[in-house]
């Protein structure tokens, strides 16, 4: 079988991580992983020279002449098809919205029209990359988030994205869920960590990183502020659990590395609702998304 190669993103609201795969292998090829930090609110002419420095980087790494596509994860609301981003008001991406981001990486990287640029949902790739990584998860149901930025979810059957049906919510979305006061993501993200710090002490934090050393410290209310996402967490997705029949439910994202803070009162509560689903927290995030988003073109 012959090989071959493809870039794959992983574009979140604070970074972006760029990997040379092989896709026949399904495998990461050494040295290639690089990682940019940014500011996604930053011009798009900026955004998009951070982006291709990180591609470039990665393809120089990796020692790998040709690759022939580029998959990108990609948080939504995106028209993942078209290429078009529809993010607002998430205090990520701003200038992008409407913008057929496709057309910016061909433009930006001089590729033909007929070079592959697939996109996915952030989530769905984190969460095929995890089913990918356990083949036993191939035969199960899989309920797969990311909490980061943002709050991201994909519900996996027998290693088939469903985002449409009964069993789940629409879209395959729990982001934009009712939840108290607003949305579930107001409450389940680094905006809603940094909130419920803020209304604990009444200081405020310029990121989660500071609320994780305090958590470390073992600051009384930086613990308390992870101890109430994980119970906000379980009440949002728990009926999803039960609707999707799920079993097995992964945590990733950025916010997964502070689990030793939450998930206690996650897997407490989830106990207590009756629930036998097995929950794990993932221990690459990145690679486990980079593999499924270029997983699409080997499907392709």
């Amino acid at each position: 079988m012959n090989t071959e190669y493809a870039v794959g993103l992983d574009i979140g609201g604070t970074h972006i991580t760029a990997a040379i795969i092989d896709i026949v292998a399904m495998k990461m090829i050494d040295f290639s992983l690089h990682k940019e930090s940014f500011d996604s609110n930053l011009p798009v002419a900026e955004v998009m020279t951070i982006w291709e420095k990180a591609i470039r980087t990665s393809i120089e790494n990796s020692k790998v002449e040709k690759t022939t596509g580029l998959a990108v994860c990609m948080p939504g609301p995106f028209d993942y098809t078209a290429g078009v981003c529809w993010i607002k008001g998430q205090s990520k991406y701003e200038h992008f919205y409407g913008l057929n981001v496709r057309d910016l990486f061909q433009n930006k990287l001089n590729l033909s029209a007929d070079f592959p640029i697939l996109f996915e949902n952030d989530a769905v790739c984190f969460g095929k990359g995890e089913v990918f990584k356990d083949s036993d998860n191939l035969s199960k149901k899989v309920m797969a988030i990311t909490i980061g930025t943002g709050l991201g979810a994909c519900f996996i059957d027998k290693g088939i994205s469903i985002a449409s049906g009964e069993l789940v919510p629409t879209d395959g979305e729990i982001y934009n869920l009712p939840f108290k006061d607003g949305i579930a993501e107001d409450y389940v993200s680094a905006r809603g960590l940094l909130a419920k710090y803020f209304a604990l002490s009444g200081k405020k934090l310029n990121n989660c990183l500071e609320l994780f050393n305090l958590a470390k410290a073992e600051d009384q209310m930086a613990m308390k502020a992870f101890e109430e996402m994980g119970e906000d967490l379980a009440e949002i997705v728990m009926p999803w659990l039960e609707k999707f029949a799920t079993d097995t439910f992964i945590i990733g994202g950025k916010i997964a590395n502070a689990s030793e803070f939450f998930l206690p009162i996650f897997n407490k509560k989830i106990k207590e609702s009756g629930s036998n689903v097995t929950v794990s927290v993932s221990t690459d995030n990145e690679i486990a998304a980079l593999l499924g988003a270029t997983s699409l073109l080997y499907t392709a």
